[in-house]
């Protein structure tokens, strides 16, 4: 929704994948997606196989508000695909829901779901002009162009070598999760940049953005999906091959922010990360004051950890409104006006007369934390001390984080004594790189951390097709003309309509 204030860095998806036959996959890919609504709140799909046919729903809104009993009910097979979007290539539009749906030459089917952002999609553009697979379906994703190459071959190859040719040639951050009519897959970019997980059920097998979704629907992790790895999961079990050797580079900032806390990365507790993360960041930032209060959610473990650590008391100073940012109706511009307060109230009798410490995951713009020192003001802190569970953001990401421009970030242009003069506050703080990599438990050489230091590990284009709506620009479309079958009751308009 817009308002004077930025939103948070937005990861732009999250996968589900789970092959069970005898099990109501629709409803075990709900309660997946549910549990990575975080990642993405603008488009959710489910697409149902069942050795026959593939059946596709998908809509613009939230996971809960796409899907109901009777949607659920419908999907019935063994392998299913669910996907939730935040979008970082192309504009929220029905079309470029995912899981995006192509059929081959010989008309077997392929739904395919896709977290990441891909830094080649010029060339595969022309590649796949070159193969003359193109045509108007109204999508500008890279996650359509990936299908419609797949479609184009598969019907020669098989999907599964399809995938092993396709594959090495795509360069940026991906997890893919995808299926045909009996058949699931999952694969995983060399670097790993985004996380992708493998889970077991009684009778299946689960794949899933972040372990949480594992645990919600009653999985046993296994393992992470390797970087460079596909895996193909039907009746004769589970198949791995390497399409490329591994240099993992595993998002840092996943443990700052995108995660969720109850999420294990790398072997790594995301939460216990968090608060380790305040506990340097007391140490290498430390501020005389009454109380220590987190920006909730995300900054909530840091300031645990900043509180330990200092000794200072750790309270609840902000209410947050946990629905804002999960509608589409506008708000009208008085309640506009009201800025931060849309999102977090204070608490006037814990805030009044106190030094504040306020704890938050990471500064982009700038605006939130300008609005939220002024309105602890006019509460009555007396002084507020602002400490960030991360470094300065400078550099933008073209791996799957919808950051704003070089130019829009604020630690860009400024020094940390600029950024506190702009936010208002008394002090500002960072926690160091080297804290934040500590902190996570992994060797700095297999993590990416470009963001904050401005060091690529997959090599970037021109900045000319480099950017959200790139493929707009070029004006294409991808893939197969088939349409997508919808549950009985449902056609593509009346999906397109739905709330």
């Amino acid at each position: 929704m817009a308002t004077p204030l930025e939103p948070e860095p937005r990861e732009e998806c999250g996968v589900f994948g789970v092959w069970a036959p005898g099990e109501e996959v629709s409803k075990l890919t709900y309660y997946g997606l549910y549990a990575l609504q975080h990642r993405g709140q603008e488009a959710a799909g489910i697409s149902v196989a069942d050795g026959q046919q593939i059946v596709v729903f998908k809509d613009l809104g939230l996971v809960s508000q796409v899907f109901d009993e009777q949607v659920l009910s419908s999907l019935r097979g063994h392998v299913a695909v669910g996907h939730c979007r935040y979008s970082t290539t192309g504009s929220t539009t029905w079309e470029n829901a995912q899981p995006t749906f192509r059929t081959t030459r010989v008309g077997s089917g392929l739904s395919l779901g896709h977290n990441g952002n891909l830094v080649n999609t010029a060339e595969l553009l022309e590649r796949a002009r070159a193969e003359g697979v193109l045509a108007g379906n109204g999508a500008t994703t890279d996650s359509d162009l990936l299908a419609g190459l797949l479609a184009a071959s598969a019907a020669d190859r098989g999907l599964e070598q399809a995938a092993l040719d396709l594959l090495p040639a795509i360069r940026g951050a991906f997890c893919l999760v995808f299926s045909d009519e009996s058949t699931l897959y999952a694969a995983r970019d060399p670097h790993g940049v985004r996380p992708l997980v493998l889970g077991r059920l009684s009778r299946g097998w689960v794949v899933a953005s972040e372990t949480a979704a594992l645990d919600i629907v009653g999985a046993s992790f296994v393992r992470e999906v390797e970087p460079g790895e596909l895996l193909a999961i039907d009746e004769g079990g589970l198949r791995s091959s390497r399409f490329a050797n591994p240099s993992p580079k595993g998002c840092v900032f996943e443990f700052v922010y995108l995660a969720r806390p109850d999420t294990t990365i790398s072997g790594r507790s995301v939460h216990a990360s968090r608060v380790d993360i305040g506990r340097r960041l007391a140490q290498e930032q430390p501020a005389e004051a009454d109380l220590v209060i987190p920006v909730p959610e995300s900054g909530t473990p840091a300031a645990i950890g900043y509180a330990q650590a200092s000794g200072i008391p750790y309270g609840s100073g902000l209410v947050k409104n946990a629905y804002v940012g999960r509608t589409f109706i506008q708000p009208s511009q008085t309640i506009r006006q009201l800025g931060i307060r849309l999102k977090l109230n204070p608490l006037r009798d814990v805030i009044r007369g106190q030094r504040l410490v306020v704890v938050d995951d990471s500064i982009v713009r700038g605006n939130t934390q300008r609005a939220l020192v002024r309105m602890l003001r006019e509460s009555g802190a007396v002084e507020v001390h602002v400490r960030i569970a991360s470094p300065p953001v400078r550099w933008p990401c073209f791996y799957g984080i919808d950051f704003a421009s070089r130019a829009e970030l604020i630690a860009n242009g400024l020094d940390a004594d600029g950024v506190r003069r702009s936010i208002g506050a008394d002090t500002l703080g960072y926690v160091s790189l080297e804290g934040l990599i500590s902190a996570s438990e992994q060797p700095r050489s297999r993590l990416c951390s470009a963001c904050f230091d401005g060091d690529y590990p997959i090599p970037l284009p021109d900045d000319a097709t480099v950017g959200k709506f790139r493929l707009e620009g070029l004006n294409r479309g991808i893939g197969g003309s088939a349409t997508p079958v919808l549950p009985a009751g449902y056609g593509a308009e009346e999906a397109l309509q739905r709330p």
